[in-house]
């Protein structure tokens, strides 16, 4: 989308995303810059659901670390709706709403009966387990019922509807946290590195191409929805498919459909497949660590089955067989997968950039640099700019591992929040008339068929190839 002053989403994008990367960098020098960010718990009690995310600051009320944080984003994203010539008036005020209804969403998703993963831990009986990822779900779900029922309400929100703009912005913010859990698992076993990658490699080959070819050929969808729909489904969902719709000029509506099925069925997933994987790859621990990885389409939700797998299965192992397994091994095999497949994002937006633009757009002649220039998405830049930074500081100075955690988990606080922001207004923008007469029906139809048809059991397949045989190490 360009303002009326030129400026686009996708280069502010870019440069909101750096600036709060740089800012969380003060934690080398000695400067806590970001550590009023804040941090939302599981609770049951509300008043132990916010505080700073910097320990030294743990004095502050968490109210006043989440009204800090408000002022913050509104101020860097006003100086963006001036930067792109939105109404600035409007834009504050709908920034404010959607701030704060979104934080809503997002501190109702983490309450313990939906959110915990570990009920006793929290003296409670029972809990859905959906992580605090379920205020994405929320979010989503709220902003739905707004842009549906209330379009009055919808059009005061309406200039700082900007789904696009916050996911970009997460995902330059994102690749810091990946460049350091790449680089913490480079010390870990060659085994699952080698094989991880491996196993990524070969699914998205598979993945990718199956479910392109099906929604052209049996669903008769255009390339404009078939790749960004490939892309959800194969990699990693909401970012991939945003990822794609920039690179091959997509509508926007495009990949904000294909991102709200993505988180749907996303928790569908957490709530079956560590089950399954609990009943029948008890006794293969690595493959069912693997599998979850492969198979679910959003890194919280991913992480969380891995998180759920390692702990019934080592519960299960230990009862049937008297076999005590190492906790976090089947965890640390689903992050890693899902980190190779994160950074796969920028290559493949790359690539399809370059075959649209060659290939698929071409209008004769030979295919000038701008013009893949021009196609390919910007915030990919600063993905891939925070990612490799952190990667090379951490495995060139291993010494600052620490502190570079600590750096991104305070950037992680914003990532997350405008990806809050980004689920509450893509349901806003989402009203179901339209929707249907774009075919939401049938894109799910296509979800459906895909992912429960053949793309978790060959997930599960590449799994059991790589990974049969590999056990964690035993406890003491």
């Amino acid at each position: 989308m360009e303002g009326r002053n030129g400026i686009s989403e996708d280069w502010l994008s870019l440069w909101m995303g750096l600036f709060i990367f740089v800012l969380g960098l003060g934690l080398f020098v000695g400067v806590d810059i970001l550590g009023w960010g804040i941090k939302t718990n599981v609770w049951l009690d509300i008043t132990k659901a916010l505080n700073p995310i910097s320990g030294d600051l743990k004095a502050m009320p968490g109210i006043t670390s989440l009204f800090l944080t408000y002022i913050f984003l509104l101020v860097i994203t006003e100086i963006g709706a001036i930067a792109m010539g939105a109404n600035v008036g409007r834009f504050m005020i709908g920034f404010t709403l959607v701030f704060w209804i979104g934080y809503a969403c997002w501190l109702t998703g983490h309450y313990a009966y939906i959110a915990a993963t570990d009920a006793g831990k929290m003296g409670i009986g029972w809990s859905l387990r959906l992580t605090g990822e379920a205020g994405f779900i929320v979010a989503l779900m709220v902003g739905l019922i707004v842009g549906n029922f209330f379009p009055r309400f919808a059009g005061v929100l309406q200039e700082a509807t900007r789904p696009e703009l916050y996911i970009k912005t997460a995902i330059v913010i994102m690749g810091a946290g990946l460049g350091v859990k790449a680089a913490g698992a480079a010390g870990l076993a060659s085994a699952v590195m080698f094989r991880g990658l491996c196993a990524i490699i070969e699914a998205y080959l598979i993945y990718w191409a199956v479910v392109y070819f099906i929604a052209r050929k049996y669903f008769k969808f255009s390339r404009e929805w078939a790749a960004p729909l490939a892309s959800g489904i194969s990699i990693c969902g909401v970012s991939a498919a945003i990822a794609t719709g920039g690179a091959i000029r997509a509508r926007p509506v495009v990949p904000i459909m294909v991102s709200s099925l993505v988180v749907i069925f996303a928790v569908v997933e957490l709530l079956i497949l560590p089950f399954l994987a609990q009943t029948f790859l008890w006794t293969e621990p690595m493959v069912a660590g693997a599998w979850m990885g492969l198979a679910v389409k959003t890194d919280g939700a991913a992480v969380a089955s891995g998180a759920i797998v390692d702990s019934l299965i080592r519960a299960k192992a230990l009862v049937a067989q008297g076999i005590s397994y190492k906790e976090g091994w089947m965890l640390m095999t689903a992050t890693t997968v899902k980190i190779f497949i994160d950074i796969f994002i920028g290559v493949w937006a790359f690539i399809l950039a370059v075959i649209w633009c060659a290939k698929i757009e071409c209008t004769g002649g030979r295919v000038r640099a701008m013009e893949i220039w021009e196609r390919f998405p910007k915030f990919v830049l600063g993905y891939a700019l925070t990612f490799f930074f952190m990667l090379f500081i951490c495995l060139a100075f291993p010494g600052v591992m620490k502190t570079a955690k600590a750096a991104t988990a305070q950037m992680d606080v914003f990532r997350v929040l405008f990806f809050v922001l980004t689920f509450f207004t893509i349901g806003v923008v989402s009203n179901f008339k339209k929707l249907w007469e774009e075919g939401i029906g049938k894109l799910a139809a296509v979800y459906v068929l895909c992912l429960f048809g053949f793309i978790i059991w060959i997930g599960l397949l590449i799994s059991w190839i790589f990974f049969h045989g590999v056990k964690p190490p035993l406890a003491g």
